[in-house]
């Protein structure tokens, strides 16, 4: 059992595709098969400009269930705030904001 989970889990990472193109963009997508049969799908997108970034996921799990991250960080003089929300499949949300300084 735990020798097909790690063979499944290398063909999900084998799958994944990251693509990188002008003004700092980028975009991913990534699927697979789990050890009992199952279907999952990932798709991701982001981008980068002025001391800005963000970016957007999507999970669809084997049930069909989707599961959505939006992020946000900013960064001037030292400092960077960042911002997530998580939306479940149920479309409960939970954010999170954390702010780092250098010194």
């Amino acid at each position: 059992m735990r020798k097909s989970a790690l063979a499944s889990l290398s063909l999900v990472a084998a799958l994944v595709v990251f693509q990188a193109s002008a003004a700092n963009a980028w975009t991913r997508s990534g699927g697979g098969v789990g050890p009992r049969g199952g279907t999952w799908h990932s798709s991701g997108s982001g981008s980068c400009a002025g001391g800005s970034c963000s970016s957007s996921q999507s999970f669809t799990g084997p049930a069909g269930r989707t599961t959505t991250r939006q992020g946000s960080t900013t960064c001037a003089g030292g400092t960077c705030n960042h911002s997530a929300t998580v939306t479940g499949p149920n479309g409960g949300t939970v954010t999170r904001n954390s702010t780092i300084t250098r010194n």
